[in-house]
């Protein structure tokens, strides 16, 4: 594959399996342009969620020919409710949730797009440009449950440079504090995504303030043990750490800091240590870098869902949707 990577290649793959992609946040105007530029080029097939009349007039108001195609589910009405209220009863029952609890639930848009995936009513769901992402990652958690061989569920951003090249960013999400069981598990999952992705052979970098020694401190420590969890657990992958962002994306930089690593210089996965360094090392790259951010995208979980930025725009929920649906097809 050309070192150039477009997106256009993943709207052709997800167009090939015509998944079907559940949209919790149906009101909202981004999501029904979204729904509406998706269902037109039938890269996924969109299913909004929310009150029709609304998103019909939402619709209308944004002069968007919504296809009478793509279906709208009201959780209030839908005759699905009451199967899935019993279905999270049955998973969340030894939490002490009560079937009462279980059908008020059932009827909030988040854990309803996610009953439908886990139903088989949808492949797989996306929302977050209207909720908090702990809203989003907690009912599919809690509905969809962890992939077995996954330690945790964590994220990722696909970030693509203006030059074309893709690189992926993890975890920016998630998980604010990883152990180095968890770093471990992130820098992965992140490597199978950059692969499933874009083809390209994952080469890893463990990021911290320090490279190989260059400074001692316990949060250094954290990120050198990682390294060799990771290295123990999948001696396959090629990976390497502690290093320092800029050895690890620059080739001069990198001979000179880490003559001997095999991923100084040529990183294209890169883990970050907390989700305060991977939050703003991905807005740094979209606002000042220029590059085009795609996600947080969900890894680790059971089947396919995804969560969004609140500051995403249509753009963003459709792509969003197209990777959620090429992972329905994995």
């Amino acid at each position: 594959m050309s070192d150039r990577f477009s997106f256009t290649d993943l709207h052709d793959r997800a167009r090939a399996l015509r998944k079907r992609i559940a949209l919790p946040e149906g009101e909202d105007p981004r999501t029904i342009q979204a729904a509406a530029w998706l269902a037109e080029r039938e890269i996924v097939r969109p299913i909004l969620i929310g009150r029709e009349a609304a998103i019909r007039s939402g619709a209308a108001d944004l002069g968007v020919a919504l296809p009478h195609t793509v279906p709208i589910v009201d959780p209030s009405t839908s005759e699905r409710r009451q199967g899935y209220a019993q279905a999270l009863y049955q998973k969340r029952k030894h939490k002490g949730l009560t079937y009462e609890q279980a059908g008020e639930i059932a009827g909030d848009v988040l854990y309803f797009g996610d009953l439908m995936v886990d139903a088989g009513d949808a492949d797989g769901c996306v929302a977050g440009a209207a909720h908090p992402s702990p809203d989003v990652v907690r009912a599919a958690i809690h509905v969809l449950g962890v992939a077995e061989g996954s330690a945790l569920v964590s994220s990722f951003f696909l970030m693509v440079l203006p030059d074309g090249r893709p690189l992926t960013y993890a975890d920016c999400g998630v998980n604010p504090d990883p152990s180095p069981q968890k770093l471990a598990s992130i820098g992965i999952d992140a490597a199978a995504n950059h692969r499933f992705l874009t083809g390209e052979e994952p080469r890893v970098a463990f990021l911290s303030f320090s490279t190989k020694g260059s400074a001692e401190h316990p949060a250094v420590d954290a990120v050198r043990e990682a390294v060799e969890i990771a290295h123990t657990q999948r001696p396959d992958l090629i990976l390497d750490g502690e290093m320092q962002f800029d050895a690890a994306i620059d080739p001069d930089v990198g001979k000179r800091k880490a003559p001997d690593s095999p991923v100084a210089g040529r990183a294209n996965v890169f883990v970050f240590p907390d989700l305060g360094a991977g939050n703003i090392g991905y807005k740094i790259t979209q606002r000042l870098g220029g590059a085009e951010a795609y996600g947080p995208v969900l890894q680790g979980l059971r089947l396919p869902a995804n969560d969004l930025s609140r500051g995403a725009d249509w753009e963003d929920i459709a792509n969003v949707a197209t990777i959620t649906a090429i992972q329905a097809g994995a």
